[in-house]
């Protein structure tokens, strides 16, 4: 049977709650494979694994259990191995990265920063900003609305101000928050998000970042902001001892 990855550790860390299940109908029992100075966290992997509600929450327990205890390396949902013998061979065969993870991820968490723009209040934002923009909306309106040509020029130089501002946006938000993290990794682009970063933040310092993502929030109306965290750092891991399940999602 193949082997579901949950986490690294150190082999030094504190044993896990007795009974701990993880993924799986019905759930799979928890196990810790162990390799020189580490340790894994894994069970047997269930047949057909999908991403279903309970899967993912179990997947968050566990890491959230061995997590309450010390640095756990998180691995995401759905990484699966051939077997155990393949998990240990690949900590002995990147121990010293695993090793450096550990120190360098020991008392932080991740937090992601998700923005999109709201629509009416960054047009308004827009328009208030450029003199020419406003120049010629007043002119088309004059004119009865203008002509195609015309109202075809002011939805271009719209739209690009627009784009320049979600440029502007993004920018700002890491610039403002990057000095509060570790670390940063931008995240891959998304339709509808402008910025999709995460920080990597002192957990003694999770209460001052969301503070400032709030005034930001506050400073922006223009934007929808979205925090969430404080999650195991995902972005800080990889390379991982699994590569996620072809039949499982994040």
């Amino acid at each position: 049977m193949s082997t579901y990855v949950y986490g690294i550790t150190a082999r030094s860390h504190a044993a896990l709650p007795e009974g701990l299940a993880g993924v799986g109908e019905p759930p799979m029992p928890v196990r810790v494979l162990t390799e020189g100075d580490l340790a894994v966290i894994v069970s047997d992997a269930p047949e057909n694994l999908r991403p279903k509600r309970r899967d993912l929450l179990a997947h968050q327990t566990v890491l959230a259990e061995a997590g309450a205890e010390g640095c756990v390396l998180p691995m995401r949902f759905g990484s699966v191995a051939p077997d155990d013998k393949a998990v240990t061979g690949v900590l002995a065969e990147r121990a010293e990265h695993y090793q450096e993870r550990l120190r360098a991820l020991d008392g932080k968490v991740e937090y992601n920063v998700k923005a999109t723009h709201i629509e009416e209040a960054v047009l308004h934002q827009v328009m208030a900003e450029s003199p020419e923009l406003r120049a010629l909306a007043e002119a088309n309106r004059q004119a009865g609305g203008g002509t195609y040509e015309q109202r075809l020029q002011l939805g271009e130089m719209v739209a690009s101000a627009v784009k320049a501002r979600e440029a502007q946006d993004a920018a700002e938000i890491q610039q403002t928050l990057e000095p509060l993290a570790a670390a940063v990794s931008v995240g891959p682009e998304s339709t509808g998000w402008l910025a999709n970063v995460s920080f990597l933040v002192a957990r003694d310092s999770a209460a001052e970042f969301a503070n400032v993502v709030e005034e930001l929030r506050k400073d922006r109306p223009h934007l929808d902001l979205r925090l969430n965290g404080p999650l195991p750092p995902y972005s800080f891991v990889e390379p991982g001892p699994a590569q996620p399940a072809g039949t499982a999602g994040e």
